[in-house]
């Protein structure tokens, strides 16, 4: 039995070895003790702070300045050299999962480093990150969690939210993203899990948009899991028992919200990611008058399909008040961009927003959403039954209704067959196809299907990434039509406005913006969107026509109003460049 010596000899030496000053080695385990740490930016504490941390470009002088002789190896290189040996390292795992947590290690040890190897590898690390890796990071969450990168609010910290955020370190917070796990991507309810969502979304805010990484902060809100795997997981981080709903849910949400304001003030963006469709709507509508809340999978799937059909105008020599459109999929996504679509015709023939609905039409999983099933749909969905006989299927719709324009969002993967592209290309010599759905498995066709069923005629953009396609000597490249291009410039936006609310005017101008950066030589590839190599010049410009929109709807904050807005967003931009330390 192990026995707490208090012999006063022992206050000397522990096995020999240095003094134990606060009787941690003297402590039975039965005893507490007090977690003791020093905070000093030097020597070895500031090789472990992936804020400060330079690995071996520490100069000579920063060297011997903050006492870190013998804990380096004598070698000092550049951020260049560090950057090339990542890149070449990452390089030779064979599975994504496996960058993906080089690239989180990487984050949690030298926060710099990280972001400009995404920031100059973008293309090549986006779908790590985020989309389609981060998917499977979130199913095994609990296998490969190490330590915590965000904060976990549970039903266990009811009536404490706002002490939990103050747990937090940083205090200056301008972006939280947050979620509650029940719909990951298209991978369904992963609880817990769920925060590599918020993680990756603040990422590619900071290397996309440039908000400060310590501005921003991941929230999972755990309620439980309905999802039995995860119940009976040894390994699973979150709450074991099922989702809390009705009056339980919306208290703590509410207590959160409020806490969030009282915390950080009026200005701090709330972004909701991944909720389930019936709390997503009413999230939003519930809080959009009084928080600055913005919903990615509603909103900003919306604007960045939007700007993909306006850029698209140039190819199909019609504007998109002459075209019908045809969803698979009446979730937040599929009704969510509908909106931003009768919203933007509406502006541009001036006329009503119910109006301009006639031209948009949605199949759920009964099929087309008519007026006779009105009394039986959800209200999110209400607004889209429109006259017509029952069809029950996605083809029947197509022959039906004869659109121009066929868009997927119900993450049923290969739902798009060669009938459905085939009708769509009888009708239409560029039929414009957006198969949205992720990741890559629940996408509703691949590129090389969509050109080659449409024999080289569709205009194609996907939700997953995917590689060129080579059809009859032709070389098609397909654009992501990727969120983010969209939430990072839009966020900085509101940041650098001091925007008190979002309106729906700036998603407008936010997909205008993107439009208006896809070039002749995207154009000539059959691309309806820019390069994502320039995407902090597209963030850039993003967030300066939501500034300006801000502005000019009196939501702005931030007085007086820059002169030059795009100069503004560049130079509050985020450099991951090494600072000299005195």
């Amino acid at each position: 039995m192990e026995k707490n010596v208090k012999n006063s000899d022992m206050k000397s030496s522990v096995n020999g070895g240095v003094v134990d000053v606060y009787g941690e080695d003297s402590a039975t385990i039965e005893h507490s003790i007090t977690p003791w740490s020093l905070s000093v930016s030097s020597g070895y504490s500031l090789l472990r702070d992936p804020r400060y941390n330079k690995g071996l470009a520490f100069s000579e002088k920063e060297r011997d300045t903050h006492y870190l002789r013998g804990l380096l190896p004598p070698a000092v290189v550049d951020q260049n050299l560090q950057e090339k040996r990542l890149i070449n390292n990452i390089r030779q795992y064979q599975y994504p999962l496996q960058k993906y947590m080089a690239l989180t290690e990487l984050q949690e040890r030298n926060e710099r480093l990280f972001y400009k190897l995404l920031i100059d590898h973008v293309e090549e690390l986006l779908p790590i990150v985020y989309t389609p890796t981060v998917g499977e990071a979130c199913q095994k969450y609990g296998s490969i969690f190490r330590r915590p990168q965000g904060l976990f609010i549970s039903l266990k910290e009811r009536g404490k939210i706002l002490d939990v955020l103050k747990n937090w370190p940083e205090r200056n917070i301008q972006v939280i993203v947050v979620t509650d796990g029940e719909r990951i991507l298209g991978l369904g309810d992963l609880g817990c899990q769920g925060m590599g969502i918020p993680v990756g979304k603040l990422a590619l805010y900071t290397a996309l948009g440039g908000v400060r990484p310590s501005a921003c902060l991941p929230v999972t809100i755990d309620v439980g899991t309905n999802n039995e795997k995860l119940l009976n997981d040894e390994f699973y981080i979150g709450l074991k028992q099922k989702r809390a709903t009705g009056q339980e849910y919306r208290d703590l949400l509410h207590e959160f919200m409020s806490a969030v304001k009282q915390n950080y003030g009026e200005n701090v963006l709330i972004q909701f990611e991944d909720f389930a469709n019936h709390h997503a709507f009413e999230l939003l509508a519930k809080y959009r008058d009084s928080h600055l809340v913005f919903n990615d999978d509603i909103q900003g799937t919306a604007a960045v399909v939007l700007a993909g059909l306006v850029s698209a105008q140039k190819l199909t020599n019609s504007p998109l008040a002459e075209h019908t459109f045809l969803f698979l999929g009446a979730g937040e996504a599929g009704t969510g961009i509908a909106e931003l679509i009768a919203l933007y015709i509406s502006k541009q023939m001036n006329a009503s927003v119910e109006e301009s609905r006639k031209k948009i039409w949605l199949v759920d999983s009964k099929g087309l959403i008519v007026n006779s099933r009105k009394e039986s749909l959800q209200a999110f969905k209400k607004p889209w039954a429109h006259e017509h006989e029952p069809v029950n299927d996605l083809l029947g719709a197509i022959k039906a209704i004869k659109p121009n324009v066929l868009i997927g969002s119900a993450g049923i993967g290969r739902s798009f067959t060669k009938e459905v592209i085939e009708a769509m290309s009888s009708i239409n010599e560029r039929p414009l196809i957006m198969a949205l759905s992720n990741p890559t498995t629940q996408s509703e066709c691949t590129a090389e299907e969509a050109y080659t069923w449409s024999k080289g005629r569709a205009i194609f953009a996907s939700g997953s990434p995917f590689d060129p396609v080579e059809y009859e000597g032709s070389v098609f490249v397909s654009t992501q039509a990727n969120n983010a291009y969209i939430f990072p410039g839009f966020g900085l936006g509101l940041v650098i406005s001091g925007a008190v609310r979002v309106h729906d005017d700036m998603l407008l101008a936010a997909a205008d913006a993107l439009a208006g950066q896809v070039s002749k030589e995207n154009y000539e590839k059959g691309m309806i969107y820019p390069s994502f190599s320039s995407i902090r010049k597209i963030s850039a410009h993003i967030a300066a026509n939501v500034a300006t929109k801000a502005y000019e709807l009196g939501l702005a904050g931030r007085l007086p109003r820059p002169k030059e807005i795009v100069k503004c967003a560049e130079s509050s931009m985020y450099s991951p460049t090494y600072r000299i330390y005195r």
